[in-house]
């Protein structure tokens, strides 16, 4: 039998589900999904698989949102408490945009888009291992093609939940990674490369060698840099992206990236090719808020919106 609980969510205004939640439209509904206005995740609270969906109704500045949690058995308040602190953190529904948007305004490109994505807050993972597993699995290849293989493995590796006879699937954690050995991991379509980077990590802190969530401590972004730089497999590019994924880092732009550089040179260099030099050097003008002004573009170009 489901049990299922249903409460209201404060979000810091302006907030915009639709557009937040708009990378998973396509997204594997067994995994994690955005249909008919609502996102659906499988969370784990405190080791209970719990399927959390978020529905929102309202105008940006007035956002209305009701979260759906489904579990196998009753939830208790704490547990409850707690499905609710991390779907707040994915959707960063504390973030005071306003902050961001005085700070465009020195931009009359950024303002232009900050003024057509009104409410959008970049969507996190809610583990930084989660983030680091990501980023490995998106090395030199295709957005689409790294998505289909990030579903694959939770569907393959990951912890199963049923709510009302559908099945879905939690996203891998580090022990049953560990666990499942490299030579699985490959089999979701991976290199052999990056199975064994993945396996790597999730090994380091199954043996408490690593703890990702304790670098979110460090207010210096080059420290944390360094930190991921010692795991094997991490490089600048992983451990900026791992730190604006999974830890909210908005100042960090992992600037090699080609996509970053796409919609940078789109809105700003006329579509010319530039490097990273350049593409930091554009995103100075953002300051501390250039990893969240970089998503604004990859969201821009996604709804093709012109200037």
């Amino acid at each position: 039998m489901t049990y299922t609980e249903s409460v209201a969510i404060d979000a810091v205004a302006p907030f915009s589900l639709d557009l937040s939640a708009h990378i998973f439209r396509e997204g594997n509904p067994k995994v994690r999904s955005y249909k008919d206005g609502c996102f659906s995740q499988v969370i784990d609270v405190e080791g209970k698989l719990v399927l959390a969906k978020l529905c929102a109704n309202g105008p940006e500045d007035k956002p209305e949102l009701m979260l759906h949690l489904h579990a196998n058995d009753k939830l208790s308040a704490d547990q409850a408490k707690k499905a609710e602190q991390v779907i707040s953190y994915i959707f960063s529904l504390n973030l005071p945009l306003n902050a961001f948007y005085e700070k465009a305004k020195a931009d009359p490109i950024m303002t232009q888009i900050t003024q057509k994505l009104y409410g959008f807050k970049f969507p996190t993972t809610p583990t930084v291992f989660e983030a680091l597993v990501d980023a490995i699995v998106e090395q030199q290849i295709s957005i689409k093609v790294a998505r289909a293989i990030e579903d694959r493995l939770a569907q393959k590796l990951g912890q199963a939940l049923t709510v009302n006879g559908e099945t879905f699937f939690a996203f891998p954690t580090p022990q049953l990674l560990a666990e499942a050995g490299a030579d699985a991991i490959r089999q979701v379509g991976l290199s052999q490369r990056k199975a064994d980077y993945i396996y790597g990590a999730a090994k380091l802190i199954v043996d408490g060698k690593l703890d990702l969530e304790h670098l979110k401590n460090h207010k210096s972004p080059e420290q944390i840099i360094a930190e991921l730089d010692e795991i094997k497999g991490i490089g600048v590019w992983t451990a900026e992206l791992t730190m604006l994924r999974g830890m909210q880092r908005l100042d960090a732009l992992p600037a090699d990236d080609f996509g970053i550089r796409r919609v940078i040179s789109r809105y700003y260099c006329g579509g010319k090719p530039i490097n990273a030099v350049q593409a930091r050097q554009i995103a100075q003008g953002w300051g501390d808020w250039k990893g969240l002004a970089g998503f604004y573009l990859i969201i821009a170009e996604a709804l093709n919106i012109t200037l």
